[in-house]
């Protein structure tokens, strides 16, 4: 028998010919693939290292970004609406007791400053060492160290419950449409961030703001966290203080069906 090699194949190019095998061509498109990647990788890092690059732009720091825009936008709103309040005190054709009727719908939805007597609730995290400090308990989940949206909601319902006047948390003024909401460890407000220790002001009569914190079955519940883990608390008499007035948009946006 003949060697293989001397052999024929079936499909083999005629006698003397040469063809490229498919191994072959797939090899080149392999390195020709290749060398695009590198190529185009090359273009996008421009000689940084697009993994580890600390100028590179991170989620977060956008985040934090536009939060500080966000509030540049505030002020100035708040500037441009009292130079426009400014302006329709003058003369804007309104009775005094339309003016007053006016005043008092504007104290309601909390555009206007209020003042009196307040409180401050201060919430924060537990150290992330934390053990527990009572036994029968078990050893804290992270879950279990942090202030949670339903911690900061259950404060803010509580003093309006107590007959809260008007209520700050952190540095912003709450109306009817305002939404406390927490994304991960930081706290959402008003298209601003915030990162604990979170304050929460609320302007009424103390003794009664203080005994709706008590009753709160949600703050109660928080409070066995407190006790046991560590969690902060913090109840701060403030004597007579002034809450700014909400100085951000008032227009609901909604969904609506398609035309």
């Amino acid at each position: 028998m003949s060697n293989s090699a001397d052999s024929p194949q079936a499909g083999s190019s005629p006698a003397g010919g040469r063809r490229f095998r498919p191994v072959r061509i797939l090899t080149v498109a392999v390195f020709a693939l290749a060398g695009l990647i590198f190529f185009t990788s090359f273009n996008t890092a421009k000689g940084t290292n697009i993994r580890t690059d600390t100028s590179l732009l991170k989620l977060s720091d956008l985040i934090q970004e536009r939060s500080h825009k966000n509030k540049e936008l505030d002020d100035s709103s708040a500037s441009l609406r009292r130079d426009i309040e400014s302006l329709a005190e003058r003369d804007d054709g309104s009775t005094k007791a339309q003016d007053e009727k006016l005043t008092a719908l504007e104290k309601k939805a909390g555009t206007q400053q209020v003042k009196g007597t307040a409180i401050t609730v201060t919430l924060n995290d537990a150290p992330p060492n934390a053990t527990a400090k009572l036994p029968g308990y078990p050893d804290p989940q992270p879950d279990y160290l942090v202030i949670h949206q339903q911690d900061l909601q259950a404060v803010v319902n509580a003093l309006w419950q107590g007959g809260a006047k008007g209520i700050k948390v952190m540095d912003q003024r709450l109306i009817s449409t305002s939404a406390v909401r927490c994304v991960g460890n930081t706290l959402i407000l008003q298209g601003r961030v915030y990162s604990p220790p979170y304050k929460i002001t609320a302007v009424g009569d103390p003794d009664k703001l203080n005994r709706a914190l008590s009753d709160s079955k949600a703050i109660q519940n928080y409070m066995v966290y407190v006790n046991v883990y560590g969690l902060g608390w913090k109840v701060t008499q403030d004597g007579t203080v002034t809450l700014p007035g909400y100085s951000g948009t008032v227009d609901l946006h909604y969904a609506q069906p398609v035309q």
